[in-house]
């Protein structure tokens, strides 16, 4: 799913370009910032790389044989004609 570690990271970037104001209440805004980005993260239903890398494989090798079966169309057309 999510790297926890991205997100972690991404807390931290959002919390410090906060106001000094607003960081100083600490740990506790990063933490509630960690949670709303993991939640809305979630919601986007994304998936990680190597999920994308297996079907973007898969989707390949299924053009792969859809031009081949297109070729095989064009000679059999060929033969009836």
């Amino acid at each position: 799913m999510i790297d926890v570690k991205k997100i972690e990271s991404l807390a931290r970037q959002v919390h410090n370009a906060m106001p000094i104001s607003f960081r100083d209440l600490g740990y506790d805004i990063e933490k509630k910032i960690r949670q709303i980005l993991q939640s809305q993260l979630t919601q986007l239903n994304l998936v990680n790389r190597t999920e994308f890398d297996v079907h973007e494989q898969s989707l390949l090798l299924i053009q792969e044989k859809i031009t081949e079966l297109e070729e095989r169309l064009i000679i059999l057309e060929k033969k009836i004609l």
